[in-house]
C-alpha cells in the first residue's frame, strides 16, 4: 500500500514542486497551503502516513500546528521545513515534537530520503500496539494483558489485527466479514457478533474497548 504523505507550504511554486518529486517516488499526496486547512485534513483523514509542514505560513503557523498535531496524532511523523538553518529553530523543532527539520533551500531528493527513512522507522516500530496493561506484537501473534498470554484463535487474532489497524473507526458487520471471512464466505453477519462476543471475553477489562455502534457495527474505541 503507497505511503500517504500531506505538503503544508503556502508557497504554491514550492508546494507543488514537492508534490511532484513525493508523486515520481510513489507516494499519494495531499496539500494544505496553512496550517488550519492541514489540521482539517488529519481530522478528515487519521491514517496519513507523513506531514511535511513549512514554519512561516498565514492563518496558523507551523509551530502551533505542529503542536496541534502532536497533541491529537502522537504518532504522526512531522517534518518541519524553515528558511531558516538557525540551530535554535532545529532545537526548538525536536522540543515540540518534530520528527525530522530540513532547512531551505534543499535538495529534493534529500526531503525523499528523509520521509522514506522516516516512514521505514514508523513501519519498525508500529508492529507493536500497547494500550495500559494490554500488549498486542502483531509480528508474534501474542496478546498480552496484565503480563499474561492470552489464547487466541486465527480469527481473533485477524480480528484483533483489524480494530488495531482502525482505531476510533466505526466497522460495518459486512466490511469485518469480507476482511476477515473474505468476499466469497456464505456465512452471515451474525458470524461476527459470535467472535466479536468471545473476544470481548478473552479481553478482560479491554473487552469494552470494542464499543457497539448500533445498526452498523462495531468500533475500537481508544
Amino acid at each position: 500500500m503507497k505511503a500517504c504523505i500531506l505538503v503544508v507550504e503556502d508557497e504554491k511554486n514550492l508546494r507543488r514542486v514537492m508534490v511532484d518529486f513525493l508523486k515520481a517516488a510513489d507516494f499519494i499526496v495531499m496539500e494544505a497551503s496553512h496550517g488550519q486547512e492541514a489540521l482539517d485534513i488529519v481530522a478528515s483523514y487519521p491514517h496519513l502516513d507523513c506531514v511535511i509542514l513549512d514554519v512561516m505560513m498565514p492563518i496558523r503557523d507551523g509551530w502551533s500546528t505542529l503542536e496541534a498535531l502532536k497533541s491529537s496524532h502522537p504518532d504522526l511523523p512531522v517534518i518541519m521545513l524553515t528558511a531558516r538553518s538557525q540551530v535554535d529553530d532545529e532545537v526548538y523543532a525536536f522540543s515540540k515534537g518534530a520528527d525530522d527539520f530540513i532547512a531551505k533551500p534543499f535538495v529534493a531528493a534529500r526531503l525523499i530520503a528523509r520521509v522514506q527513512a522516516l516512514l521505514k522507522h514508523k513501519s519498525s516500530s508500529s508492529h507493536h500496539f500497547k494500550y495500559e496493561n494490554l500488549i498486542y506484537d502483531q509480528l508474534a501473534l501474542q496478546l498480552i494483558i496484565c503480563h499474561e498470554p492470552v489464547d487466541l484463535t486465527p480469527k481473533e487474532h485477524d480480528l484483533i489485527q483489524l480494530f488495531i489497524l482502525n482505531q476510533n473507526i466505526a466497522l460495518s458487520r459486512e466490511k469485518i466479514l469480507n476482511q476477515i471471512w473474505g468476499y466469497d464466505y456464505f456465512g452471515d453477519e451474525r458470524t461476527v457478533d459470535t467472535h466479536i462476543k468471545r473476544l470481548r471475553m478473552k479481553l478482560g477489562p479491554y473487552g469494552l474497548l470494542i464499543k457497539t455502534v448500533r445498526g452498523l457495527g462495531y468500533r475500537f474505541e481508544v
